[in-house]
């Protein structure tokens, strides 16, 4: 699978879902579908906001896929104009493409409006055509898609739809196995439709990191961070079950708030690479800027719980060792002590036995003094 272009959608203006204002890029995505082998059934999308942008996923036609599509949950393989496959989740009791479908469209830069042509090659593999919307800055890549398909006819009769003007063909707007009234039906109630779990409210819906959506300010985050740090911050708010920055104060710069989020990131990953050694100014630093972030709404207080407890627990053993070290000293001051003592008392008993000795009463010395006094010469 090539790398993945994680620059979002260029924003558009928005604009009403109908068949008006689909009619150009529609025309052109039916008469591309007339052109494809009706050996194999096909389908057309319109690309709603939610397709694009936000949860990335896409509802198909109930009817085409009870009747081509597995029953079961399965992964379906979408090839693009280049020959590149892309993994898809498809949910069968939702009839909806889920993971994976996020990497495609971001990688093909969709916009909504534009109408993509699903072409079931395989029982779980779609060959896709896009037909861009008009006022896309980016060329309809339709034609080129068709030239690469063997399924397709020739490359005279592609260019000629492309670039005339005719009467719709309503023979494979959903497959030919499915009726007039069938394709109407699905046309007006597939065709641009968007079910209501489309749209991710909370962090319970993300079903993995093949959806998981970082939106700042109603815009979706992908060229500022990593593919190292989505999946970082992925695994962090997958722990509390809930984003981030959900509650963070609203009208934030989205490149301050990515700021935030990556800063975040390191010092949870920082918190996990530390040890009892580690200076306690670190712990310091990671605390105030945490809880500066929680006071501007960043769900961050469970690394800030964490790190206080690390932080009480390497002031224990600091003074622990700390206390050791004293003892030591003290230890060492208390045997010279008791060493000098013992030379104290050496000396007093030296004094003692002088004090002791006989001849040396003092009223004796006093009586011997005056006798040498008044000795004659």
């Amino acid at each position: 699978m090539s790398a993945i272009n994680r620059n979002p959608p260029k924003k558009r203006k928005s604009s009403t879902f109908n068949y008006e204002a689909q009619s150009a890029a529609l025309q052109r995505a039916k008469e591309i579908q007339a052109k494809l082998s009706p050996e194999f059934p096909s389908l057309l999308k319109c690309m709603h906001p939610s397709h694009v942008s936000g949860a990335f996923w896409l509802s198909l036609s109930t009817k085409f896929c009870q009747m081509h599509l597995p029953k079961a949950d399965t992964i379906i393989t979408l090839e693009d104009e280049s020959g590149e496959l892309y993994e898809t989740k498809y949910i069968a009791d939702k009839v909806a493409l889920s993971g994976g479908w996020m990497r495609f469209s971001i990688a093909h830069n969709l916009h909504e409006m534009d109408v993509l042509i699903f072409h079931l090659v395989k029982p779980s593999k779609f060959k896709v055509y896009i037909v861009r919307s008009q006022g896309s800055d980016e060329v309809d890549g339709a034609l080129g898609m068709l030239k690469l398909d063997k399924c397709r006819k020739t490359n005279d009769e592609v260019s000629s739809v492309l670039d005339t003007t005719r009467g719709n063909d309503p023979r494979m707007i959903f497959g030919d196995n499915l009726s007039q009234s069938d394709q109407l039906e699905n046309e007006s109630k597939d065709l641009f439709s968007e079910t209501s779990e489309s749209v991710i409210n909370s962090f319970e819906q993300v079903t993995g990191i093949e959806n998981f959506i970082i939106m700042v300010n109603g815009l979706v985050i992908y060229s500022e961070l990593s593919e190292r740090l989505w999946v970082k911050y992925y695994e962090l708010c997958r722990s509390q079950r809930c984003f981030l920055h959900d509650n963070l104060v609203s009208g934030l710069n989205s490149k301050l708030v990515v700021g935030m989020i990556t800063e975040t990131i390191n010092i949870a990953d920082a918190i996990k690479a530390s040890k009892v050694t580690t200076s306690m100014d670190n712990f310091v630093t990671w605390d105030k800027t945490l809880k500066a972030f929680e006071g501007m709404g960043m769900n961050v207080s469970f690394l800030i719980t964490q790190l206080d407890h690390l932080m009480k627990l390497a002031l224990k053993l600091k003074r622990h060792k700390e206390a050791r070290l004293e003892r030591l000293h003290a230890n060492e001051k208390l045997k010279a002590l008791e060493a000098r003592v013992l030379e104290v008392k050496k000396t007093i008993r030296g004094l003692d036995e002088e004090i002791a000795m006989e001849d040396m009463n003092p009223e004796r010395v006093e009586t011997m003094f005056q006798e040498l006094v008044n000795a004659p010469w």
